[in-house]
C-alpha cells in the first residue's frame, strides 16, 4: 500500500511533539511517525523512552505531548476499563472528553504473551499457558507494569488458577535473563525481535484471556487534521510477520530505529532523510541537558538549604524537623517522585529540575545544620565578647568555620544530582539517560555506556571541581588532610 504525500503548506512553528514508552517497538513506531510527519513538512519534536502507560497517557491528557504509539488493549483495559471487547469506536468515544483520539492501527496484533525457553518447553512439555500449573518449581519473574495491570499477571493467575509467587524485573532485561537461565518464565510482546534473536517460544493463550492488542497513533485531536490525515495512512501497513521482522532489524540486526523507520517508509513511496546520529554531537547535547538539570537543580538547592539551615540552626526542634522533613523527602523512590510530579509540572525539564532539587536538599541542609550547631562554644562566648552582632557571628564566625561541612554537603548533593538526573529521561528531560534509556530497551550495552561513562567522568569532575573551590574558600588550618 503506498503512501503518496503531496507537499503541505503554511504548517505551524510549533513542532509536533512525539512520545513513545520505553520499549524498542513503541520507539520504531513513533520513529516512523515522526519521519513521516518530516517528509510533510512538519517539525517534529521527540521525546521518547517515557517510563510506562499512564505516564504517557498523562501526559497526553495534559498537553504536554501531542501523540504517542498505543495498543487497543492496553487502552480498553488499563486506562478506560472498558473491558475485554471494547471497539475503536467506544474507546474513541470515552477519548473524546480528554480531546483524544485512536487513529487507524498498523495492523499487527502485538499481544502480551508468555515466555519460555524453546529448549525447557520441549523438555517440560509446555505448550499452552495452562502447562506451567504442573511444574510449580519454574521461577516466574514478569515487567513491572504486567504484574500490577488487570490484564496482566493477577488476572491470568485467576484464570489458569497458576500456583506460583512471581517477581519483578524491567522488560528490556527480562529476555536476556531467561536466556541465561536467571528465570525460567516471562511476558513478552508477540512481534518482539528478540523472541527470535533469543530462541524463545511464545505459550497458547489456550483460555484466550488476553485481549488483542492493535498498536495505533493516539493523538490529541487539536494537533490538527493535516497531522491526522498524514498519520491515518499508516493504517494497515504492517501484520504480524512484518511488524517483528523490522523489530528484530533493531534488535537483532543492530540498525538504528532512525534507519528501519526510513527504509518502511522509503518502501511505500514516502522520502525521509535520516542523516543518521553523530554520536559527538548527540553527546555533547545530552551531556550539555544533563549539566542544565544538575546545576540548576543544584543551585537552588543550595540557596534554599542555606537560607533553611541559617533560619533554624539557633533552634533544635525546628532544625531537627527541618532535617526529618529532607531526609523523608530522600526516601520516595527517585521513578516515583518524578512521576509525582507530572501531575503537578508535566514533563520535561521542570518536573526533573523540581525532583532534582528535593533530593538535594537532604546532604546540604544536613551538613549546614550540623556544622553550625557544633561550633566551639568557647569561640562563641569570645564573639560575645568581642561584642560581635547576631550577623557578624554569622559572617565571621559561623560560616567560615562551618564551610568544610557544608561544601562536603553540597559536593554530596551535586554527585547524587548526576546520578538521579539519568532517570529523567523517563518523564523526556532528556540528558544522559537518553542513550541509557535506550539501550535499556535494546539490551544494548554500547548505548547505556553512552549515558553511563559520560556520568561517571562528570561525577569525577565534579569530585576535582569542589577540591579546587575548598582550596579557595577553605583556610588551610580547616581544611580535611
Amino acid at each position: 500500500m503506498a503512501l503518496l504525500f503531496s507537499a503541505a503548506a503554511g504548517h505551524a512553528d510549533e513542532p509536533i511533539r512525539i512520545a513513545s514508552k520505553n520499549s524498542n517497538e513503541s520507539y520504531l513506531l513513533s520513529e516512523i511517525a515522526a519521519q513521516l510527519l518530516e517528509s510533510k513538512g512538519f517539525a517534529v519534536e521527540r521525546r521518547f523512552g517515557l517510563g510506562g502507560t499512564l505516564i504517557a497517557f498523562d501526559a497526553l491528557v495534559a498537553g504536554e505531548i501531542d501523540l504517542y504509539m498505543e495498543y487497543t488493549g492496553t487502552l480498553s483495559q488499563a486506562i478506560l476499563k472498558l473491558g475485554h471487547d471494547a471497539t475503536r469506536e467506544a474507546m474513541n468515544q470515552r477519548l473524546k472528553g480528554d480531546g483524544l483520539r485512536l487513529l487507524r492501527p498498523f495492523g499487527f496484533n502485538n499481544t502480551y504473551a508468555i515466555a519460555v525457553r524453546q529448549e525447557q518447553a520441549q523438555a517440560l512439555g509446555l505448550a499452552r499457558i495452562g502447562d506451567l500449573a504442573g511444574h510449580p518449581a519454574l521461577k516466574l519473574v514478569f515487567s513491572h507494569e504486567f504484574l500490577e495491570r488487570e490484564d496482566g499477571w493477577p488476572g491470568l493467575k485467576q484464570t489458569y488458577g497458576l500456583p506460583f509467587n512471581a517477581t519483578g524485573i524491567e522488560h528490556a532485561l527480562a529476555y536476556q535473563a531467561i536466556a541465561e537461565g536467571a528465570l525460567d518464565v516471562t511476558d513478552a510482546y508477540s512481534t518482539d525481535g528478540e523472541l527470535l534473536r533469543y530462541d524463545l517460544v511464545l505459550l497458547e493463550d489456550d483460555r484466550r484471556f488476553f485481549p488483542r492488542y492493535l498498536a495505533a497513533p493516539m493523538v490529541r485531536v487539536d494537533v490538527g487534521a493535516e497531522v491526522i490525515e498524514a498519520l491515518e495512512t499508516l493504517g494497515g501497513t504492517l501484520d504480524d510477520a512484518a511488524a517483528q521482522a523490522l523489530n528484530a532489524t533493531v534488535v537483532v540486526d543492530g540498525a538504528s530505529f532512525a534507519d528501519v523507520a526510513a527504509d518502511f517508509l522509503a518502501e511505500r513511496g514516502v522520502a525521509s532523510e535520516t542523516g543518521g546520529d553523530d554520536l559527538w554531537r548527540s553527546l555533547a547535547a545530552n551531556t550539555a541537558q544533563h549539566l542544565k538539570l544538575t546545576l540548576t537543580a543544584l543551585a537552588a538547592a543550595v540557596v534554599a538549604g542555606l537560607s533553611l539551615s541559617l533560619l533554624v540552626f539557633r533552634w533544635a526542634v525546628a532544625a531537627r524537623s527541618a532535617v526529618y522533613l529532607c531526609g523523608l523527602l530522600q526516601t520516595v523512590p527517585s521513578i516515583a517522585l518524578l512521576a509525582l510530579m507530572i501531575p503537578l509540572f508535566g514533563i520535561g525539564a521542570t518536573p526533573a529540575v523540581v525532583a532534582l532539587f528535593l533530593y538535594s536538599l537532604l546532604p546540604v541542609v544536613r551538613n549546614t545544620v550540623t556544622a553550625l550547631t557544633t561550633i566551639d562554644p568557647t569561640l562563641l562566648r569570645v564573639a560575645d565578647a568581642m561584642g560581635l552582632s547576631r550577623r557578624e557571628q554569622i559572617r565571621h564566625v559561623y560560616l567560615p568555620l562551618s564551610m568544610p561541612s557544608v561544601l562536603a554537603g553540597i559536593r554530596t548533593a551535586a554527585v547524587i544530582n548526576i546520578g538521579t538526573a539519568t532517570l529523567a529521561a523517563f518523564i523526556g528531560a532528556g540528558g544522559l539517560g537518553d542513550p541509557i534509556v535506550t539501550g535499556l530497551a535494546l539490551n544494548d550495552v554500547s548505548l547505556i555506556l553512552q549515558g553511563a561513562v559520560p556520568a561517571a567522568m562528570l561525577a569525577i569532575a565534579t569530585e576535582l571541581a569542589f577540591e579546587g573551590v575548598e582550596r579557595v574558600v577553605v583556610p588551610g588550618h580547616l581544611r580535611a588532610k
